[in-house]
């Protein structure tokens, strides 16, 4: 299956040009477009069929079925861009992996995390990620109720003792260093939850900017801060 996503993000490049975009949906407005079914989507790459059991909306106009590629991207479970030098609307990248760096955390940085986790008794020892995904920015750390916020511009990663994902359906992945974590929806954002040692790390994406795959690759470099 990982090796059937891969392909599909490398191959999962649509051409598309603004004007005709918006001819689409103007045609398809001025028409009253007359369907909108629910399918699940089979998706067939290299001979081999993928289907992913979700619904999407497809709209028929003038004979021609037309996906949201929006919404193709949340199927597949990659990132999707817009190419503006190209005119190209990019599904999954081009194929490489997914490449992080390191988050060069200022000594006030530093300090204002600590800070944070010292605010709960037993809970004092700070930990945080060491590697975000390219491109993106750490903001800031803060404490609330029963755990301690970071926020990144396109990720915000919560570490309690508190596990949040009690109650709610999850779907278990193994990370790359071998830890157990899990999926789960409580809204309409795709929650990452692990334990490490005392206490519980949530990872997630709130303007749903990077991907699963991403998110699991940040998951694995949480650690105690030094």
């Amino acid at each position: 299956m990982k090796q059937l996503k891969k392909s599909i993000a490398a191959v999962a490049v649509l051409g598309m040009t603004l004007t005709g975009a918006a001819g689409v949906y103007a045609g398809a407005n001025l028409e009253k477009i007359s369907a909108y079914l629910n399918h699940s989507i089979g998706i067939q790459v290299d001979g081999t069929v993928y289907n992913t059991g979700k619904t999407l909306t497809p709209i028929t106009y003038k004979n021609t079925t037309y996906l949201p590629v929006r919404a193709i991207a949340d199927v597949l479970e990659v990132p999707v861009r817009y190419d503006a030098k190209n005119n190209q609307v990019l599904i999954g990248g081009n194929g490489q992996t997914i490449e992080l760096t390191n988050v060069k955390y200022s000594d006030a940085e530093r300090k204002e995390i600590k800070s944070a986790f010292a605010k709960f008794d037993g809970f004092q020892t700070p930990y945080a990620p060491s590697q975000m995904v390219k491109g993106d920015v750490y903001q800031k750390t803060g404490a609330s109720e029963d755990g301690v916020n970071m926020l990144f511009k396109h990720m915000t990663v919560y570490i309690s003792p508190r596990d949040y994902s009690h109650g709610y359906d999850s779907k278990p992945v193994t990370l790359s260093n071998g830890t157990k974590a899990k999926w789960y929806t409580p809204d309409d954002t795709d929650m990452l939850g692990f334990q490490i040692n005392d206490r519980f790390v949530t990872i997630s994406s709130p303007d749903h900017s990077l991907s699963k795959a991403q998110l699991e690759k940040v998951a694995v470099s949480v650690a105690q801060l030094k």
